[in-house]
């Protein structure tokens, strides 16, 4: 699973909104766990928040948040639930500002990806200044759990930040 993320999705430019939001919400999840951990969950996010649909999101109540944490099949974390909730809408109301989300988040790369050229992952960093620019103002717009680290890996999953090796036979096409 984590080869098939790897070779077909992580790093690949994103501009549509719902993928862009999926992300968002899956790295949310991810703070202080693996990857893995949520990849291997990630259909039973799918299913247990409507397909990643903001907008359903943006509206539920607390018996939706109750069905949610006796969900055994998602990250049972009440304040990353909640968070959710208020990043959906939080998330709507930077689209009714740029347009859509994607206008606003690849801003802050000029609309094209950063290409980093490591030789070894070990020398990636966690955050860079443009992550904890972001981070800063996506808290300012009322997102949470959108800390610098978290914001970087979005970029990197999203592809507004290209960091497969150089060796990686994806460097090059993505």
């Amino acid at each position: 699973m984590y080869k098939s993320y790897h070779d077909h999705e992580w790093g690949v430019p994103v501009k549509d909104d719902a993928t862009l939001f999926e992300f968002l919400i899956l790295e949310t999840f991810q703070a202080g766990l693996s990857w893995i951990t949520i990849l291997n969950k990630r259909d039973n996010f799918r299913k247990a928040f409507d397909n990643f649909d903001y907008k359903k999101i943006a509206g539920y109540k607390q018996q939706k948040i109750d069905s949610l944490l006796q969900d055994a099949g998602i990250i049972r974390n009440k304040l990353k639930i909640k968070a959710t909730i208020s990043n959906a809408q939080a998330f709507m109301e930077v689209q009714s500002q740029f347009e859509n989300f994607s206008n606003y988040i690849w801003d802050f790369v000029d609309h094209k990806p950063i290409k980093n050229s490591f030789s070894n992952y070990k020398d990636m960093p966690a955050t860079t200044e443009i992550s904890d620019r972001l981070s800063k103002d996506l808290k300012s717009r009322g997102f949470k759990f959108v800390g610098s680290t978290v914001v970087y890996a979005h970029m990197q999953a999203t592809g507004m930040i290209n960091d497969h090796e150089i060796t990686c036979f994806r460097y090059h096409e993505v």
